[in-house]
């Protein structure tokens, strides 16, 4: 069994890659408590996440935002942990705190996977969401026909084009 994580003083989190375009490695990762942990997980789980800490911040009582974290590079060595399966998001209004659970995928339905917690303030969920948004959109550009990644490799040529 994969090692579960637990967090409430979360000193960065990030969404970062490794990898060249079109071969791309996502991951969340985390420095808290001493401890950098590294979590794969998919192109599409990293704008989904951004998409939806935006509106939950949108929907947040108003509030001192805080200041927002200044680097969000990610951190070296990158070793995964494990591979998200599932994310979560809940919200502790007694402190203002968004709280983060990332659930690992498992193969076997009998085999109980690891989990991630991070607590967040709402300056690190914002900074999250920018960064998250700024390195998905970094990567292949889409087909202006039918959206699917452009191949660099031919030329930026889509089979649909024809």
């Amino acid at each position: 069994m994969s090692e579960s994580f637990h967090f409430e003083a979360v000193e960065m989190l990030t969404v970062g890659t490794l990898g060249p375009k079109g071969e791309r490695v996502f991951y969340l990762q985390c420095l808290a408590e001493g401890e950098l942990v590294s979590l794969k997980f998919e192109k599409q789980q990293a704008a989904a996440l951004a998409e939806y800490l935006d509106r939950i911040l949108g929907q947040l009582p108003e509030a001192g935002e805080g200041e927002p974290p200044a680097d969000l590079d990610m951190r070296e060595p990158v070793v995964e942990a494990w591979t998200i399966g599932s994310l979560g998001i809940a919200y502790d209004e007694q402190a203002d705190r968004v709280i983060l659970v990332a659930e690992e995928l498992v193969e076997d339905e009998d085999t109980a996977g690891a989990s991630a917690r991070f607590t967040l303030s709402r300056a690190q969920v914002g900074a999250l969401v920018t960064r998250a948004r700024a390195v998905v959109a970094s990567g292949r550009p889409p087909c202006p026909y039918c959206l699917r990644p452009l191949e660099p490799s031919n030329g930026d040529w889509c089979p649909c084009h024809n």
